[in-house]
């Protein structure tokens, strides 16, 4: 047994990266629990248990007086033999929590092997199984057994003495890290990612740039006829994913991310962190996306709450606005231009960002600015009412062609 035993811990320490001599010191303990429990012995007796490191010969000693191992039968093979296979499982656990968390937030390959509810198991190699959830998974996608899949490590943590490790196929860096495997400017750093926002499974937008003014970063994630992003849409499954240059110029860059629609103008708000943009009329489906998602996802690229108006709709607000203030003593005709340059469009505006943008930007004097506030709030009330009614006879007007329509049937 003492040369078996030290085969053993020696084929242990080495292939699974454990420390020698901590697999020894749990060897030793755990023949000191089951020589306590041969002896029954109460805790006022000392158990002492050494296995030579050199010879693997083991003695032990209680109180005092050499005991004979033997005596304990096969107990100490079995106790070796427990704590060496706990040593490995132990040893295992840590080697993978190690590796995948230093990993985390990097593509992995692996092979479907089976879907436990929702919930799909990766096999990533022989001995190393992750999950990925339900909501980590690209809506629509199928998978079965067997199949090749990548996803992102998006989680790694220990929970009931096993390692579990986390997938995403959903998450915005997955789409980065396939951009760093596909476009080599990217994982070089020559070109760099400055925003994304990304609805799974349904459309993406992603704002780059490059540090070399040689490079063009829009033309360079594209490739040559489409093909470095063709391979990362194949990947998703036909997600859109829409690339737009980078400015550090609000108005530019809320321009850019509403591509394909073209934007005729721009009015920002900082007090209200709101963007008002007007799209020609044949441009607004476009700019506002299937269900909205467009004039969504670019808000979410850019930070800014988008507003998205045609020129009538525009030239409504403001007519209202220089109406509004028109009515107020002590305000001249420049005013309401002071105000659009401001990005204050409607009295709805007006009356969200109150008197201190008048007072500290426009200089106007408190009281005045009050007054302007107050007629903003009627003006506002009055758009209000005039818009329900509106919508309430668009519905009745909807109404009347239904019932036209089943009479002519």
């Amino acid at each position: 047994m003492s040369q078996d035993l030290l085969r053993n811990v020696e084929n242990i320490a080495r292939n699974k990266n454990i420390d020698k001599e901590s697999i020894f010191q749990d060897l030793e303990s755990a023949i000191v629990s089951a020589a306590r429990k041969h002896f029954a012995v109460g805790p006022d007796s000392e158990i002492v248990v050494h296995i030579d490191r050199a010879s693997g010969q083991i003695t032990g000693f209680k109180d005092g007086i050499q005991i004979d191992i033997q005596q304990l039968g096969r107990i100490p093979a079995q106790t070796a033999k427990q704590v060496i296979i706990q040593k490995i499982r132990a040893g295992e656990r840590d080697s993978i929590f190690t590796e995948y968390a230093q990993r985390r937030g990097e593509i992995v390959n692996g092979v479907v092997g089976r879907f436990d509810g929702g919930v799909l198991v990766v096999n990533l190699t022989d001995r190393v199984e992750a999950i990925l959830p339900k909501s980590e998974q690209i809506s629509g996608e199928s998978h079965h057994p067997g199949e090749r899949i990548r996803a992102m490590i998006l989680e790694v943590r220990e929970a009931s003495n096993q390692v579990k490790i986390v997938l995403s196929r959903t998450h915005p860096d997955f789409i980065r890290r396939l951009f760093e495997l596909e476009v080599p400017e990217v994982s070089e750093r020559v070109i760099e990612i400055k925003a994304l926002a990304r609805e799974a499974g349904y459309r993406t937008k992603i704002a780059v740039d490059s540090v070399d003014d040689k490079v063009d970063p829009v033309g360079a994630c594209v490739g040559v006829r489409g093909s470095r992003i063709k391979n990362i849409v194949d990947e998703l499954g036909g997600e859109k994913i829409d690339i737009v240059p980078w400015s550090d110029s609000s108005q530019a860059l809320i321009a850019n991310s509403l591509r394909p629609a073209k934007v005729s103008e721009i009015a920002i708000c900082f007090e209200l962190g709101r963007a008002t943009v007007v799209v020609a009329e044949d441009q607004l489906s476009l700019a506002i996306g299937k269900h909205g998602q467009n004039v969504r996802l670019a808000a979410r690229l850019t930070g800014w709450d988008i507003d998205i108006l045609t020129p009538p709709e525009y030239n409504k607000e403001v007519d209202r606005l220089a109406t509004c203030i028109g009515q107020i003593e002590g305000v001249d005709d420049t005013f309401v231009d002071k105000l659009l340059a401001l990005g204050i469009i409607s009295v709805l505006d007006l009356e969200e960002v109150g008197t201190e943008p008048l007072t500290e930007e426009l200089e106007v004097p408190r009281d005045l600015a009050e007054r302007i506030i107050k007629a903003a709030e009627t003006a506002a009330k009055e758009a209000a009412a005039e818009e329900k009614l509106t919508q309430a006879e668009g519905l009745l007007k909807q109404e009347k062609a239904r019932s036209e329509k089943k009479r002519n049937k």
